[in-house]
């Protein structure tokens, strides 16, 4: 595993053993197999890119193509224990709409994405004026998929939009390993150059969630 994916290991440490899993956004599979591997979840991915998905079959893993934007909203209510959006909702064009089906479709959403109020980003636009290129941020502003960066508040007052609850937060900055914050701490969006967080809805028991539907997965 790669420094540059130390959510990777934050994330093995929040899912349960055994537990359904959707890795949306999966590239080429690196964490769902990983997950698979080390944590014997029930592992399905989605993709959008026809090569991901051909990288993810021909390591064996059940991945389908689909946009997080349309796709998620064809999966029936509470299919999964955990939905993971690992370092892609910035890149959604509705990431509202989408947070919100993860929770539907999920008990647990664990997602991921670079904070835009880094002291790094804030110093690269004040001192050089241009949109900044970090290690959370590699690419220049005309070839990133990005559409919707946003800094850790911004993501926190969408939870409370949507009126879900934070079970757990964590922020990474370079190489080192997650550290987990208080995410109202104005503090915290100066530090984190990464944010994760895993919300869920209110307080009521998870019901027992049905068989993933055969047509989305099969071949």
């Amino acid at each position: 595993m790669t420094a540059a994916r130390e959510d990777f290991r934050e994330i093995l440490r929040l899912v349960r053993p055994g537990s359904r899993v959707l890795d949306v956004g999966c590239e080429e599979g690196d964490l769902l197999d990983l997950l698979i591997h080390e944590k014997q979840v029930d592992g399905r991915g989605l993709e959008i890119s026809a090569s991901g998905v051909a990288a993810c079959m021909a390591r064996g893993l059940s991945v389908v193509q689909g946009d997080a934007d349309q796709d998620l909203d064809h999966f029936p209510d509470k299919t999964f224990d955990y939905a993971i959006l690992s370092q892609t909702l910035q890149a959604t064009r509705q990431p509202r709409h989408v947070l919100d089906e993860l929770l539907r479709i999920a008990d647990r959403a664990i997602v991921s994405f670079p904070n835009f109020g880094h002291w790094r980003v804030r110093w690269s636009l004040l001192s050089r004026g241009r949109m900044p290129e970090t290690k959370a941020l590699p690419m220049p502003w005309w070839s990133t998929p990005n559409i919707h960066l946003c800094t850790l508040v911004d993501f926190l007052a969408l939870t409370d939009d949507l009126d879900v609850r934070v079970d757990a937060c964590a922020a990474f900055a370079g190489a080192g390993p997650a550290r987990p914050i208080d995410p109202a701490s104005p503090l915290e969006n100066w530090r984190a150059e990464t944010c994760l967080f895993m919300l869920s809805r209110g307080s009521a028991p998870t019901r027992e969630p049905p068989a993933v539907s055969g047509d989305l997965f099969d071949g």
